[in-house]
């Protein structure tokens, strides 16, 4: 029992707990509406074109406002940013749900719908993260971050499953009112924390300066390049999930919104096991070795996808790629982290949400192109073998460059 409870250290602080189970509730419902949106744009459009370019509206917001999102974290208190930005999110499930229950939803209202809603998340994601070590202090970080992924990837099984189901009989406006309806639970609990999450002073820069030192550090330190830049090529091409799974059970195996729905839970599944395995486990930062390592099998993952032609087999390859995901994340998340110093760590976590969501659009776009024109198949080999040349062609420039000091966590400026 004292080694489960030291591996679970981070559900000793009030606030963590408050705010662990609020966002429990709040990400099955906004994995509902994942499922809901996109089974909401094929049915709308038939096309994987236009469904890539709603991810990519989704997530453009974040490539272009996450590091101000992050200069605004160094700056305000996290909770208050946080309790607006889900609030906003809140609002735009309630017009969508409004939109698809009124019979009046065009393609365009979930465009515009999917933009408003990565505003809130670019401004959210570097509050949240930064947030994190204000609610527990650094030396259970680990075990914090582990204990999110299996929230957001447990929620990532509940809410595609009963998506499927609810749209399947009821249609896709449910899945956007409970969504909605889930943010209050969230709300609750920023209202009982009492942690507000207050910038380090010296981390108060003007905007631009702030950016300008938050690039001069990233670029600086060699644990955060090399860390941002396997990021960056992950999300850019395999990271696709929401294009590629709804993709493969329509166009591939003929499946319908309940067969989507279970593909995905898949994807949750693979992903909790993971998450689990970390927090039992994971007590402090991952070697550079195992971020490539798992980086290149996610890669290798979405490969195998092009050959894929059964049910069975599609649910359990997604399933592995869900747990090298959240190994790969949530090292990546824990590594920034704990590399950065309090004064810089909203804008280094805003750089992170760059780099994990910033690039969606772009791969989005690319997958959504590729499957439009030659194919799903041809879509994920693409991915996934240019995928495996970014990562081989960045562990030979570290290795070439002699990063000696990748695995030391270096900070200086």
């Amino acid at each position: 029992m004292s080694a489960l409870a030291g591996s679970l250290g981070a559900l000793r602080h009030r606030d963590f707990r408050l705010f662990w189970g609020g966002q429990l509730v709040s990400l099955i419902g906004t994995w509902m509406q994942s499922v809901g949106q996109a089974w909401l744009v094929l049915e709308l459009t038939h096309s994987p074109l236009q469904l890539g370019l709603v991810t990519a509206l989704q997530f453009i917001p974040v490539m272009l406002l996450s590091p101000v999102g992050g200069a605004m974290t160094d700056r305000l208190p996290k909770r208050r940013i946080i309790l607006v930005t889900q609030a906003t999110m809140m609002l735009q499930a309630l017009a969508l749900a409004a939109l698809v229950g009124s019979g009046h939803v065009r393609y365009w209202h979930v465009a515009v719908l999917a933009a408003i809603y990565g505003v809130g998340r670019a401004l959210d994601i570097p509050a949240r993260q930064a947030y994190v070590t204000d609610l527990v202090g650094r030396a259970d970080v680990p075990n914090a971050v582990a204990l999110n992924s299996v929230v957001f990837n447990g929620a990532r099984i509940v809410g595609p499953a009963v998506a499927g189901l609810l749209i399947a009989r009821f249609g896709v406006a449910l899945a956007f009112l409970l969504n909605a309806l889930s943010f209050l639970a969230v709300l609750a609990a920023l209202g009982a924390i009492r942690t507000e999450g207050r910038p380090d002073p010296a981390g108060r820069l003007g905007l631009r300066a702030g950016l300008l030192g938050a690039l001069a550090y990233a670029t600086g330190t060699p644990t955060i390049a090399f860390t941002l830049g396997l990021m960056i090529v992950a999300s850019l091409l395999v990271l696709n999930f929401n294009v590629v799974v709804p993709l493969i059970a329509h166009q591939v195996l003929q499946e319908g919104a309940h067969g989507f729905g279970l593909l995905m839970s898949a994807v949750g599944t693979g992903a909790v096991i993971g998450a689990i395995g970390l927090t039992l486990f994971r007590r402090d930062r991952p070697s550079v070795g195992s971020l490539t390592a798992t980086a290149a099998l996610l890669c290798a993952g979405v490969l195998g996808l092009a050959f894929i032609g059964r049910f069975g087999a599609a649910a359990v390859l997604l399933a592995v790629l869900g747990a090298c995901q959240i190994v790969f994340t949530t090292g990546c998340n824990t590594t920034l982290q704990l590399s950065t110093p309090d004064r810089l760590r909203g804008r280094v976590m805003g750089l992170y949400a760059l780099a994990f969501a910033g690039m969606t659009p772009f791969g989005s776009l690319l997958v959504g192109t590729i499957a439009e024109h030659l194919g799903v198949r041809v879509a994920c080999a693409v991915s996934g073998g240019a995928g495996l040349l970014a990562v081989g062609a960045l562990g030979l420039v570290a290795t070439r460059t002699k990063w000696q000091n990748l695995s030391s966590g270096s900070t200086a400026i």
